[in-house]
């Protein structure tokens, strides 16, 4: 109780513009979640993985394209090609219309692409000649695939679904740090105010007791060392209040910025401890294991790392691709005539690449992707090593500064009563200043050895939450609502 006391007095001095915003370290945590530029940022980079994904699900969906020549005219000499193999110039004076329709499918399975297209055209020629010509393609079917050993679309099928995975648990993860960064800055502040204040309460009593010494000074008590010495600590406090005030300007406006607020007159108050709960570190590392986006982003880069290899291995040896056309044609002078005696259209090719001797180019890009997956499996195995000593540690961690917030707490409520009980020793003149000034240093560094107790307390919770991406506090999963994006 009288811990409290003592930092609403403190506080409540701090604040001397008319207007003030008091905030709590959840409500600091809460407006920054929302406002702050770290949120912007965070938001941006889960769009980004929004919008990839659902690039990556709408590009195995057959796409519609329609293609529009409306129209082309040409009145000039061009050189063609004649029957005879021939170059020669002609006059063409014409204007040509065409339009075609397609459809596309990407085929997962096999890694090609089916084309499905019509397409209809009009020549019309202007002159002595004149006269109009149709081209009518009813339906073609082709079918078009690069490689018969690689097959990319199999592989971007077991990607992209652990990218966007990512990029859900990203956000959240940021959301942590936004938390946790807002604590700091929070306890910035508050350490600020209660700094100055504590500088401004010892220059007025530095000033008091100021006259008290000089008064004995005068009627011969005390010797003229005490007297200096006195003189010394009150321009020191003087210091300290001009060097505390500039540190509360810094802080509040660095928290007055990251939380958008309209006023950087802000009062804080000082954060009780959690209730109490345990941290197992078995618990700690299997929730990490489901929910943060380390264990899936070990997972995606291996899997990038086989396809890498998988690539060179299909374009190392003997190299496929495969195209075939199947579809119907008409041409005539009429329109009316295109939809009758059509032609047929038909074509495969099979195209052959074999690699006879390449001074060992094939081997070495093979061997390269090898030591490139070895290398990525090595810092997966490095990287999760560290990832779980992390918790591990921080676990253990956790389970002491609540031990250590207790008693930060009760020393300096030692410190205070000892400071006040020093105090009136010496205006009684029982004892000399220099204990007075000890008794006043050791109360200053636990108020601050306490705030900064407090403050790795809840860092501590909060880093706690953000590797985890779990709150043990509420023994639950931690989420976010969903984001829309129109």
């Amino acid at each position: 109780m009288r811990r409290v006391l003592f930092f609403l007095i403190l506080i409540s001095h701090i604040t001397t513009h008319a207007q003030s915003q008091k905030i709590k370290l959840s409500e600091a945590i809460k407006i920054a979640q929302k406002k702050s530029p770290e949120y912007v940022r965070a938001v941006n980079t889960y769009q980004s993985g929004y919008w990839r994904y659902r690039n990556f699900k709408a590009d195995f969906l057959p796409q519609v394209r329609l293609d529009a020549v409306l129209p082309q005219y040409s009145n000039s000499t061009q050189r063609i090609t004649n029957d005879l193999g021939q170059d020669i110039f002609v006059r063409q004076n014409q204007s040509r219309i065409e339009a075609g329709l397609s459809i596309n499918q990407k085929v997962p399975f096999t890694g090609g692409q089916f084309f499905v297209s019509s397409q209809l055209e009009r020549v019309d020629r202007f002159g002595d000649d004149s006269a109009t010509n149709y081209s009518l393609i009813p339906f073609s079917v082709n079918y078009f695939q690069n490689s018969l050993f690689y097959n990319p679309y199999k592989w971007n099928r077991k990607i992209e679904p652990l990218r966007y995975e990512e990029s859900k648990r990203t956000i959240i993860e940021n959301m942590e740090r936004i938390s946790l960064s807002t604590c700091m800055r929070y306890f910035g502040l508050l350490k600020a105010q209660v700094s100055l204040e504590i500088a401004k309460k010892n220059l007025s009593n530095q000033d008091t007791l100021l006259q008290i010494t000089k008064g004995r000074y005068k009627i011969g008590k005390i010797a003229e060392n005490e007297l200096l010495q006195i003189e010394l600590s009150h321009l020191i406090s003087k210091n300290n209040v001009t060097t505390n005030t500039i540190l509360l300007k810094k802080t509040s406006q660095d928290l007055a910025r990251f939380l958008e607020l309209d006023t950087e007159s802000i009062e804080l108050e000082v954060p009780e401890k959690l209730q109490e709960f345990g941290v197992e570190v078995t618990k700690a590392l299997a929730e990490a294991e489901n929910n943060r986006k380390s264990v899936i982003e070990f997972r995606r880069r291996r899997l990038e790392a086989e396809q890498e290899l998988a690539e060179v291995k299909g374009s190392n040896r003997l190299q496929m691709n495969l195209s075939a056309n199947f579809g119907l044609n008409r041409r005539a002078d009429e329109y009316d005539a295109l939809f009758q005696d059509y032609d047929q259209q038909q074509n495969v090719t099979l195209r052959l690449g074999i690699p006879i001797f390449d001074w060992g180019v094939s081997k070495s890009r093979r061997k390269m992707a090898e030591a490139n997956l070895s290398l990525i499996e090595n810092d997966i195995s490095q990287e999760k090593q560290e990832f779980e000593q992390e918790i591990y540690l921080h676990t253990l961690n956790w389970s002491s500064q609540r031990d250590f917030l207790t008693t930060a707490e009760k020393a300096q409520e030692i410190a205070l009563k000892r400071y006040e009980i020093t105090k009136k020793r010496y205006v009684l003149g029982k004892i000399t200043i220099t204990d007075l000034n000890i008794a006043q240093e050791e109360k200053d560094k636990a108020v601050v050895d306490y705030l900064n107790s407090l403050e790795k307390f809840w860092v501590d919770y909060y880093t706690l939450r953000r590797l985890t991406l779990y709150d043990f506090a509420a023994d639950q999963k931690i989420a976010i609502e969903d984001i829309i994006f129109d």
